[in-house]
């Protein structure tokens, strides 16, 4: 059953659920794919149409692809990628993707115009009833003060709606409306990062590797350019998404990441066509909110998951990943919650919910913002690059590092002491 609009308002009986889920991307079709897989009904409801545009890299690191395992999603046929080629200090290394026993040891490619679309077909497939083009405008609070659904505008006319539940998960992304409602702002003290891209047609659109790049001028590293990286990621199709994300704009100079972007195509070869000249979509931005910058992740009937609750990874910005993972676990928290019954054992079980975050990536999204101050100085990279590339066990331990990939205390020399230096992290 694919996701459909609503041409006019639903009759009254299609107006209560056991959870509505706001947001029908990667959080909100994971979270709504686990809820009807345990049985609940469940509401997903999406301000857009699909299929629809969204600000990404596009790239699938193998924690995305075992994400997407895990959900059930059949990912035959897809483009798959190697690892990584590495640009920087005037070095190129490419790097595999590491062999693990708890990851898969590839990555995949796909435009989220077809992800989300895909992933919320297989929402309904499971038993959602999936909206698309519905405005949600605010929480339903009940006479205590607790969301117990959400108010929405839909159909040609705008007809306001109100759909009842329990609980409510919010997988609305950065600027969604019911975590502010509620007093859940964002956290100034944590790194809040800005990506633009375009896709362009190249004759570098089929590759093993993703290209990322810090030579970002022809001086490598800048401080308009750090911390940051620039990516060509070939689509297979002809194309590329390229772009650049500067991963946390609180210690930026003000330099507009468009500029960074042209800046750095100009270095380019030019046969390789990634110029603006080439483009075949307009030149996109988006915010990339990181390190559980909105907390708590719930409160008062009301759940957050993917960007509603910040969980980019600050040492790469990658979202994908930790969006359908965390609405998988928004889910099961709504699961538990519901089979007791209302009142304080139900709250209990749905405070869990912030701690299981912070305990799955509270310590390493500190060592990340740690990263990410040295990332800010440009000296640092350019030696880093120059001479850490030339090192591939090194880069190859700092890729697992930084895609938060290791079989921890079961794993090799190096995952094991990365397993106890993050014990050893305070959790953000």
């Amino acid at each position: 059953m694919p996701p459909r609009s609503l041409a006019e308002a639903p009759p009254d009986g299609d107006l209560r659920a056991d959870v509505v889920v706001v947001g029908a991307g990667p959080a909100g079709s994971s979270a709504a794919r686990t809820l009807a897989t345990a049985g609940l009904d469940v509401v997903v409801v999406d301000k857009a149409d699909f299929p629809r545009e969204k600000v990404c890299g596009d790239g699938l690191t193998p924690r995305g692809v075992k994400a997407l395992d895990d959900l059930g999603v059949d990912t035959t046929g897809w483009i798959r990628h190697r690892g990584l080629r590495v640009f920087g200090g005037g070095q190129v290394v490419e790097v595999d993707w590491p062999q693990l026993r708890s990851w898969p040891s590839y990555g995949l490619i796909r435009t989220r115009s077809d992800l989300d679309t895909l992933l919320a077909d297989h929402a309904a497939a499971a038993g959602a009833r999936v909206h698309t083009g519905v405005q949600v405008t605010d929480p339903f609070l009940d006479e205590a003060g607790r969301v117990a659904g959400v108010r929405a505008l839909v159909g040609p006319g705008r007809e306001p709606v109100t759909w009842r539940a329990p609980l409510v998960i919010s997988a609305e992304g950065l600027s969604g409306r019911l975590a502010k409602s509620l007093g859940l702002v964002r956290r100034e003290d944590r790194p809040l990062g800005v990506a633009v891209r375009r896709y362009v047609r190249t004759p570098r659109s089929v590759d093993d590797y993703l290209d990322i790049s810090f030579d970002l001028s022809a001086e490598g590293p800048s401080a308009d350019s750090m911390p940051g990286y620039g990516w060509s990621f070939g689509m297979g199709d002809g194309t590329a998404n390229v772009g650049f994300g500067l991963l946390d704009t609180r210690r930026g100079t003000g330099a507009e990441p468009r500029a960074v972007l042209r800046q750095w195509l100009a270095t380019l070869p030019p046969e390789w066509e990634l110029g603006e000249e080439h483009a075949v979509t307009p030149l996109r931005g988006a915010g990339l909110p990181m390190a559980l910058h909105r907390q708590p992740a719930y409160t008062r009937g009301l759940l957050l998951a993917g960007d509603s609750a910040g969980v980019v990874n600050p040492f790469n910005g990658e979202g994908i990943s930790y969006a359908l993972e965390t609405g998988r676990m928004a889910a099961e928290t709504a699961v538990a919650a519901l089979r007791l019954p209302e009142g304080p054992a139900r709250e209990v079980a749905l405070r869990r919910y912030p701690a299981r975050l912070r305990e799955e990536y509270g310590r390493h999204h500190r060592l990340g913002m740690g990263f990410l101050a040295l990332l800010d100085r440009p000296d640092v990279v350019r030696f880093a690059t120059a001479h850490g590339l030339k090192r591939p066990a090194l880069v190859n331990r700092a890729l697992r590092l930084m895609g938060n990939l290791s079989d921890g205390r079961e794993g090799d020399r190096f995952d094991r002491a990365l397993a106890v230096l993050t014990r050893l992290t305070p959790a953000v």
